[in-house]
């Protein structure tokens, strides 16, 4: 099983520099000097078309730039624009997680429900625009609803039950 730690939508100057969008809580432990990461050309296939060697990280203008080991120049890289870069199961680790924090992957598909046990819908999707993440939960015949994981909202996470509980604060809805 893999996941998606980012994209990398461009190149970066002419000495081998990826500019990637990250997708995940730790950028500087998915992007560190010798980090082992799958090659996929888009999100939907199963099998990696290769992996790569980060040789180095940098952040620079809301994007991470990489350097990839045995490649310095921008014409070795030009094949890599475009593709998903995914971290192997095996390459995860509880201890990047402190006390609360989830990976995206453990989120995505629970249940949000209220602390009344009214059920609202599924978590889809996590969106990342700044302080603090949003959770997208798809709600049947209405609109999604977006909620801000802070600890006004998201009271308890249950893994062991599949769900999220919240407090639906005013404005919310």
């Amino acid at each position: 099983m893999y996941y998606k730690v980012g994209t990398i939508v461009n190149t970066h100057g002419i000495r081998g520099e990826l500019r990637v969008v990250a997708t995940t809580d730790f950028p500087e432990q998915r992007f560190k000097k010798g980090s082992q990461l799958a090659l996929f050309k888009n999100d939907q296939d199963a099998k990696p078309v290769g992996t790569i060697t980060i040789n180095s990280s940098r952040q620079h203008k809301g994007f991470i730039l990489i350097t990839l080991a045995g490649y310095d120049n921008i014409n070795d890289v030009l094949k890599y624009k475009g593709m998903v870069l995914k971290v192997a199961e095996e390459n995860l680790s509880d201890d990047d997680l402190e006390d609360g924090q989830y990976y995206y992957h453990q989120i995505i598909g629970l249940k949000a429900v209220t602390e009344d046990g009214e059920e609202l819908g599924t978590i889809k999707e996590i969106l990342a625009p700044g302080a603090n993440d949003v959770w997208v939960v798809a709600r049947p015949g209405k609109d999604d609803l977006l909620l801000p994981v802070i600890d006004q909202v998201v009271k308890k996470v249950d893994l062991a039950n599949g769900q999220v509980i919240v407090e639906l604060m005013e404005g919310l809805e």
